[in-house]
């Protein structure tokens, strides 16, 4: 599949002489250290941590474009607006759709999340492919990358929950911005206790919001599915405990397997005292 059409996607354009700086203290991503040629991943958060907004973010020259969902759009540039106050930014609407390929990488900006994993992957904006959308999400779970609406609900999930400590989109280095005491104490006690898990099955597994058991108690439930592959938010604790007493892990009646994405080096606790060290 050369090229997927994501019309799902928004934009929004961010510029003036303080754009970058705004930017620097308000989301996760060091936009300090974002490259010309690569989109990061991103996240606005509330002040107790969890995920507001999720995106993707990249430099236009000396102007920056946010890409997020299209139903995340308008709140976002709101919450933005809110945020400026008298900083010399301009804020506005950048067009709809997003291009994504992983065979003709010639033209796009390298998308981080994928770089970590070992793939090549560039975003574009506008329709340049098909709307094939499972053959993207089969990429993603393939490769443990979560989204919003998809595998997690907005101010419901940590960052770390969703890898992001991982894929680019965290920043443990520039300084402070909305949330990052408590993502700071959550990465330096190691405290996170769920992680993005790829699932698997020998038969199709059941749909999104399934829940996944471990001799009858919850670890976490289904979220993108396509085929006998999927993506869960799982505790890894209860998961790690399971595996090693070889208790069957069920996402309803379905029995199913569990990996951490291998391009975080993560690996589940074996015993209770273990995920609590």
């Amino acid at each position: 599949m050369p090229a997927v059409f994501l019309k799902n996607r928004s934009l929004i354009r961010v510029s003036g002489s303080e754009a970058q700086s705004f930017l620097q203290n308000l989301i996760t991503t060091d936009i300090a250290a974002l490259s010309a040629d690569e989109a990061r991943p991103g996240a606005l958060l509330t002040p107790q941590g969890k995920i507001l907004f999720d995106f993707m973010i990249w430099r236009d020259g000396d102007r920056f474009v946010i890409e997020t969902d299209h139903h995340q759009r308008d709140a976002l540039l709101k919450r933005l607006t809110m945020y400026k106050l008298r900083a010399a930014i301009d804020l506005s609407p950048a067009g709809e759709g997003m291009t994504v390929s992983w065979e003709n990488t010639n033209n796009g900006l390298a998308d981080s999340r994928f770089t970590k994993a070992g793939i090549t992957l560039v975003r574009q904006p506008g329709q340049h492919g098909t709307d094939d959308l499972e053959a993207y999400d089969a990429l993603r779970i393939a490769n443990g990358i979560a989204v919003s609406g998809q595998d997690y609900a907005l101010q419901d999930a940590f960052p770390h929950d969703v890898l992001m400590d991982f894929n680019g989109s965290l920043s443990f280095k520039k300084g402070c911005y909305v949330g990052q005491e408590v993502v700071s104490r959550m990465q330096h006690r190691g405290t996170a206790r769920r992680r993005v898990v790829t699932v698997k099955a020998e038969v199709a597994l059941p749909s999104s919001g399934t829940e996944i058991t471990a001799a009858g108690k919850p670890v976490g439930a289904l979220g993108s599915v396509v085929g006998k592959g999927g993506l869960a938010i799982v505790r890894i604790d209860r998961a790690g405990e399971a595996m090693a007493s070889h208790t069957p892990l069920l996402a309803g009646d379905t029995s199913v397997t569990l990996e951490l994405p291998a391009w975080t080096g993560l690996t589940f606790p074996s015993t209770a005292d273990e995920a609590s060290a």
